[in-house]
């Protein structure tokens, strides 16, 4: 936008008009709506509806401005927020014009006819628009005095998002906003006229991963959250801007928080990441740092039991297990994937310096050497500006390709993105997998005025085909990766499948796509740069480069030749090692067996380890075998940096201070101190400023992975191909103490196609057994368009244990039977779109399930 001089008229720029508002002359985009003209001029104008990532509306008209147009004047004065700019208007805002304030002072008193005026008690108080506008833009005395209308309150339109109707000024922000950014059309207008509200569907629950955006972006205080209601007021709350800590997009949030306590999370505006969106899980999920099991003080095994210890024995016992284990046959450090980069970084370097090992792997999943291949070659050293896909790019995009990647489920704001580019009907979104899933559906079939448009599609492929299919894609996906800016989206499931990585590279390669790598937990990313691979140095720096290595050593302050040379052992090997009596000693941060792909062994190695150190926040089958557990802080109680799947930093401080927690890397830090080692990680900053001194390596990319392709063989008379992968609202202990939020999970049911249950003799809603090498899981059979043969369960909802109780993973054979009479009405785990939950209920029309109370 241009303010045009008054004294020289310039020519007006190619694709703008030239208006003129309260007196000044602007050029601006055509197109362009009059109430982003204004407000980029400094002019606030007044509004409820409008929202600049929602579609217009002109539901509240409350944005009200005079026009004039070829010197005539519009007979009443319209909506700024649905009128796009012309050569030639003449707008008059409220600043300049009587007949403009006089008209949004009337709409004003209207939305406050019926309006409860609850403001004391109301949860939106003290940061409420309404509040604020109708101070500013509204009259003194209302002239209506009739009893006001009022309706039972609140109505759960879910287990987390409570409705109270009354204070609702029917400015469709939510509902918008489900059906547009969303795609989960659960919310709607209804009932016409005087007695319009916002509500759900008989037995349609508001079921939505994003439900909490609708209360944030509520202009009113008639959508709020179950979890925070009447629990707090804006003004006594501390904001903190942070970082979330679920998954790999490291989407900007808002920490809000009273007495030491956070008290509620909200998106922050970043339109580079997350926009101003949030996934419930990012936006509920952060009550697992103050549960009453949290660790606050170290605990050392005396007599087979755990016992509080002071810091200074603790530190002491575990140096001294540490240092026999690595002078007898060694230790194995598993850092996990929840770190900060620095904590990765002081991982990697307390194993190289402390237990002068490469013995560390921070892929507390399933993976393998092709992966790591994949890693050094396409991943390690990119970011944005710097090679790296990013979330512009994503949107800007011709076609995306998803491999092995369910983007609701594992990335919800890299999901999010592909919609709005799918939905502005510029992208064309595929998905190489097994089922057309909620998010595969949701980014390949938009709803529009005139009914769904298709945008894209599912290649349907059996688990642990993807490498064929990939190879072989139809050619109208083939051609369509080859216009520029197409990008092939993979996942971390990729590393199951034997093939895949590598023929993403050559797909790559022949068509021209760009590949973006996105891991599920957030500091998988970070973990790469940092070093925290058995094959990697910090930097990107090979193991056994000794130019990389003499770097390293100088930075450090160590000799190069103290430096273990060879590759270390990954995740896998490091636990056989340990089983078999290889490793004498294992130092793990914060990894859940349960999530390895052979829990078993895991619990193996732990078992036959001599010494074990388990750095975490809360129990877990871990502690149960450690013999020093040191406490460490939650995200909200340290400061460090996410490196998220574009490469991008995303630094946070700390939100909550004096509770004496510390961070990993301080941790280290003392602990190598104790074994005569210097790791100079006593704070984050110190990390973060010997990490940018070290940089990147000079050295060339070592070649892609080129291993082939392998057929899937069929899976045998009565068995099945198992498809899984873990689903964003699960049983992840990062969501425990949020029942709110896990009665919002989907159904735990496995999916299958129905020709594979006429060849089986099952029926829908069947209960049917999927028997795996050590056990079986028994779920309620749904039926889906799918390739035969094959079925497909939840990784860790409810019952569905995949690794722990069937022992193997994506794409392996299992059996399938029938395993009881048929269910009688619905599951209950959660519920679906066909009723209740087993512990739902409904009111006033509108139903909703229940919250199971699970470990989500």
């Amino acid at each position: 936008m241009t303010v045009a001089s008054e004294r020289e008229t310039k020519p007006v720029p190619e694709g703008h008009v030239r208006l003129t508002i309260d007196g000044v002359e602007v050029d601006a985009p055509k197109g362009e709506l009059l109430i982003r003209t204004a407000e980029r001029m400094g002019i606030v104008i007044p509004r409820f509806c409008d929202h600049p990532l929602l579609d217009p509306a002109g539901a509240c008209r409350q944005c009200l401005v005079e026009v004039e147009m070829n010197g005539r004047a519009m007979p009443k004065p319209q909506a700024s927020c649905t009128m796009t700019v012309a050569d030639g208007m003449v707008v008059k805002t409220q600043q300049t014009s009587p007949v403009a304030d006089k008209a949004q002072q009337g709409v004003m008193e209207l939305l406050l006819i019926n309006h409860p005026l609850d403001c004391p008690i109301c949860d939106k108080g003290g940061e409420c628009p309404l509040q604020n506008q109708a101070l500013k833009h509204g009259r003194a005395e209302s002239r209506f005095h009739d009893t006001k209308r009022t309706f039972a309150k609140p109505v759960p339109i879910s287990t987390q998002v409570l409705l109270d109707r009354e204070r609702c000024v029917l400015c469709q922000r939510c509902t918008r906003f489900s059906k547009q950014i969303a795609g989960d059309p659960f919310i709607e207008l209804l009932e016409r006229g005087a007695v319009q509200q916002i509500g759900i569907a008989e037995q349609q629950p508001f079921q939505s991963y994003f439900s909490g955006n609708t209360i944030q972006i509520c202009p009113v205080g008639a959508l709020t959250s179950a979890a925070y209601r009447f629990r707090s007021r804006p003004f006594d709350l501390v904001s903190t801007p942070a970082v979330c800590e679920h998954c790999s997009s490291g989407c900007a949030t808002r920490t809000d928080w009273r007495r030491g306590k956070v008290m509620r999370r909200l998106a922050g505006d970043d339109p580079e990441v997350n926009e101003e969106w949030l996934c419930d899980k990012g936006r509920f999920a952060f009550r697992y740092a103050t549960a009453a099991d949290r660790f606050l003080r170290p605990m050392v095994r005396e007599g087979g039991e755990l016992r509080t210890a002071s810091w200074t024995e603790a530190l002491r016992v575990a140096a001294d297990g540490l240092l026999r284990a690595r002078d007898d046959r060694g230790v194995g450090v598993l850092p996990g994937g929840r770190l900060t980069e620095e904590d990765a970084y002081a991982y990697a370097k307390f194993a190289r310096i402390a237990l002068r090992t490469n013995d560390v792997d921070a892929r507390a999943r399933a993976h393998s050497d092709e992966e790591l291949a994949f890693l050094e070659s396409a991943v390690v050293g990119t970011g944005p500006g710097a090679g790296a896909v990013t979330f512009a790019d994503l949107e800007a995009a011709p076609a995306v390709l998803c491999v092995a990647f369910e983007p609701e489920e594992e990335s919800p704001s890299v999901f999010l993105r592909l919609r709005k580019a799918a939905r502005k009907g510029s992208t064309k979104v595929f998905h190489l997998g097994q089922w057309n899933s909620p998010g595969v559906e949701k980014t390949t079939r938009i709803m529009s005025g005139g009914g769904p448009v298709r945008t894209g599609a599912l290649l349907p492929c059996p688990p642990g085909g993807e490498a064929a299919a990939l190879a072989e894609l139809p050619s109208e996906v083939d051609e369509a990766l080859r216009a520029g800016g197409a990008v092939l989206v993979v996942g971390e499931r990729a590393a199951q499948i034997p093939g895949l990585l590598s023929e993403v590279t050559r797909t790559a390669a022949r068509t021209g796509a760009r590949v973006a790598w996105i891991p599920r937990r957030a500091g998988e990313r970070g973990a790469v740069e940092a070093g925290a691979l058995p094959t990697l140095l910090p930097g990107g720096r090979a193991v056994g480069d000794l130019t990389a290595c003499a770097e390293v050593a100088q930075t450090w302050g160590v000799d190069a030749d103290s430096l273990p040379g060879a590759p270390g052992r990954d995740t896998d090997g490091i636990l056989r090692a340990a089983a078999r009596g290889d490793l004498a000693g294992l130092l793990v941060g914060g990894v859940d067996p349960d999530d390895l792909p052979d829990p078993e062994l895991a619990r193996q190695a732990l078992d036959r380890a001599d010494f074990v150190v388990s750095l975490e926040l809360r129990p877990s089958a871990v502690t149960e075998r450690a013999d020093v557990v040191l406490p460490i802080a939650p995200s909200s109680e340290k400061s460090g940096t996410y490196l998220n799947w574009e490469g991008r930093r995303r630094e946070f401080r700390i939100t909550i201070e004096g509770t004496g927690a510390l961070p990993d890397c301080r941790v280290l830090d003392t602990l190598a101190v104790e074994m005569d080692a210097d790791l100079f990680t006593q704070s984050p900053a110190a990390v973060r400023a010997e990490l940018d001194r070290l940089g990147t390596g000079g050295r060339a990319r070592p070649p892609a992975p080129d291993e082939q392709v392998r057929p899937v063989a069929p899976p045998g008379p009565g068995r099945v191909l198992l498809a899984t992968w873990r689903r964003l609202l699960d049983d992840g202990s990062l969501q425990d103490d949020e029942p709110n939020l896990a009665g919002t999970r989907r159904d735990t049911v496995a999916m299958l196609s129905p020709a594979t249950a006429r060849r089986l003799g099952l029926l829908e809603r069947q209960q049917v057994e999927v028997r795996g090498d050590r056990g079986s899981i028994t779920l309620e059979a749904r039926f889906t368009d799918m390739p035969d043969d094959v079925v497909w369960l939840p990784m860790d909802s409810g019952p569905s244990k995949v690794n722990r109780l069937l022992g193997v993973g994506h794409g392996a054979p299992v059996a399938l039977a029938p395993a009881g009479p048929l269910a009688n009405g619905h599951g209950g785990n959660g519920h679906g779109t066909n009723g209740h939950g087993a512990n739902g209920h409904g009111g006033t029309g509108l139903g909703f399930g229940g919250p199971e109370r699970s470990r989500s």
